[in-house]
């Protein structure tokens, strides 16, 4: 409440509280930012040549690039990246785009591609596709102009979606390939048959793959890896979905899988195994004692769930650090190449306690 003040003629009156730290301090007016111009007549050479020392140094005689450097530090001044990119004709910013940027497995590759970035001294530019087609080719079309290349990941676009991007900028893939383009994916052959040795190692003989959405590149690998392995192993393997990969699929996903009778399920990424799972608790399934979950990604929580969700780790962050490497490599210039080859990261199965002994 404000304090009141006695007047003898009106009698009391409040009085607004005033705080006189902050009444009595100067405020101070902002700094005018350093301009070009600043630092040329500070360290006594034209604008020109400040310009250069910046966009060509090699241009510049030593000493005058050092004075300058100085000067400019001095000043606070730091070019103007819309300038730099008019005379360049490059804005030293890279975009990544996923399918769900609330997607933990999508942190790793965002945390390996702003590493790879802040050392190449570039800006790393993050969209949200929203696990839409459309939505990701618009954002690819309206950033074009604005960056010198994408790092797409897990891309729900068509093959010549994709082509036709890299026609006008650079583009690498992460877990997704397609004909001449720059990718990145993990061993889905090789994690496959280690998820199906696993199983059958346990007693299975048959199990439920839980697919993810239709568009999912990586999806369909790895299927077609599990197939083939259990096909190896002498397991039956059965495909349900497509599901979008998020825990709210959980529910519609597990009751399926009851309905089938399944020993065994493999889903499409670990958060729809952590759905599956909760459903499974909720109407009275042990896991693993009576149905065994195994997921795909390794993300961060899956070994706090309960019971701790056995999975195939992929490299991640190694991915979106590589992406970047070779998008820098390919320069805003990157086109279309049918040479390139695929960089393949290797796998590994982390077995925990949502796997177990088949029902006898």
């Amino acid at each position: 409440m404000a304090p009141v003040r006695e007047d003898a003629r009106s009698g009391p009156r409040h009085v607004a509280s005033v705080c006189h730290f902050c009444h009595d301090a100067a405020v101070p007016p902002p700094r005018r930012r350093a301009t070009i111009t600043d630092v040329a007549a500070a360290a006594g050479v034209a604008a020109s040549t400040v310009s250069r020392a910046f966009t060509r140094p090699g241009r510049v005689n030593h000493a005058t690039q050092a004075r300058i450097m100085e000067v400019a530090a001095e000043l606070g001044y730091a070019p103007n990246p819309a300038a730099r990119a008019l005379e360049s004709g490059r804005t030293n910013t890279l975009a990544l785009v996923v399918p769900d940027v609330t997607n933990p497995y999508f942190a790793g590759v965002i945390k390996g591609a702003e590493r790879a970035t802040a050392t190449a001294g570039l800006t790393l530019v993050i969209a949200d596709a929203q696990e839409n087609p459309a939505t990701e080719e618009q954002i690819v079309t309206r950033l074009g102009p604005a960056v010198d290349g994408f790092v797409l990941t897990a891309s729900r676009l068509p093959d010549d979606a994709l082509r036709r991007a890299a026609e006008l900028n650079a583009v690498v893939l992460v877990n997704r390939a397609a004909p001449g383009l720059a990718c990145i994916v993990s061993d889905f052959d090789t994690g496959a048959r280690q998820i199906v040795d696993h199983l059958a190692s346990l007693g299975h003989r048959a199990l439920v793959y839980l697919g993810g959405p239709a568009e999912s590149w990586s999806g369909a690998r790895r299927w077609a890896g599990l197939r083939a392995a259990a096909q190896q192993a002498g397991m039956g393997a059965t495909r349900f979905g497509p599901y979008t990969p998020t825990f709210a699929s959980g529910p519609a996903a597990a009751d399926a899988v009851l309905a089938a009778g399944a020993t065994a399920v493999v889903a499409h990424n670990d958060i729809l195994a952590i759905g599956v799972m909760t459903r499974l608790a909720d109407r009275g399934v042990v896991v693993p004692d009576q149905v065994s979950v195994v997921g795909f990604d390794d993300i961060f929580g899956s070994d706090f769930c309960h019971p701790p969700l056995t999975t195939l780790a992929e490299r991640t962050e190694d991915a979106g650090a590589r992406a970047v490497e070779t998008l820098v490599a390919l320069g805003p210039a990157g086109r279309a190449d049918r040479d390139v080859a695929p960089r393949v990261l290797p796998t590994q199965l982390v077995v925990r306690r949502s796997s177990g002994l088949a029902v006898s």
